[in-house]
């Protein structure tokens, strides 16, 4: 439980940043480590700590929708609490109730839980396997399914994702 706790906190803060509205004293504005091809490469102080990420944006999305919010996949250190290579993907709509979330990068396939509208990995290791597939693939694709029933289909580019993992994971002092 303490993990899915620790990925809540995650997105709250990355959303705060992602979208400009950080006034935290404790916490500062992020500073662009580099873009690498498809992904670009960030960090930022908070709570005395660094924090190391790095976002995409589909190139395709897909889906019978009429509105939709930003699309990110993100691959996040926080060396100070032990964590690295956290996965999340914000999905732009809330999702169904108790869904489940398809990643696939070239012939590996991952199962992702969701609450609102994000989406993680259960565990560190499929955090690791992710970001190991994510550095190594050609395309990320997800696929969830809306609150309203409607399922989407969003398409990554992963060109450039292994130096953005490496600005992050160098910058961040993670191994």
């Amino acid at each position: 439980m303490r993990y899915q706790q620790l990925r809540r906190l995650f997105f709250t803060t990355t959303m705060v940043f992602l979208c400009s509205i950080a006034n935290s004293v404790q916490s500062s504005e992020p500073e662009l480590l580099g873009q690498h091809g498809d992904w670009t490469a960030y960090t930022f102080m908070e709570n005395n700590g660094k924090v190391c990420y790095m976002v995409s944006q589909p190139k395709k999305d897909e889906g019978n929708y009429t509105k939709r919010g930003d699309i990110f996949a993100l691959i996040t250190h926080r060396p100070a609490e032990g964590s690295k290579n956290v996965f999340s993907y914000i999905a732009g709509y809330t999702y169904k109730t108790g869904s489940e979330v398809t990643v696939k990068i070239n012939d590996q396939s991952f199962k992702l839980f969701t609450q609102d509208d994000s989406a993680w990995a259960s565990d560190q290791s499929t955090d690791n396997q992710l970001a190991e597939a994510i550095k190594r693939g050609s395309t990320l694709v997800v696929q969830g399914t809306s609150s309203r029933g409607t399922l989407t289909t969003d398409t990554f580019g992963l060109k450039g994702s292994s130096a953005a993992h490496k600005a992050i994971s160098e910058t961040c002092g993670v191994n």
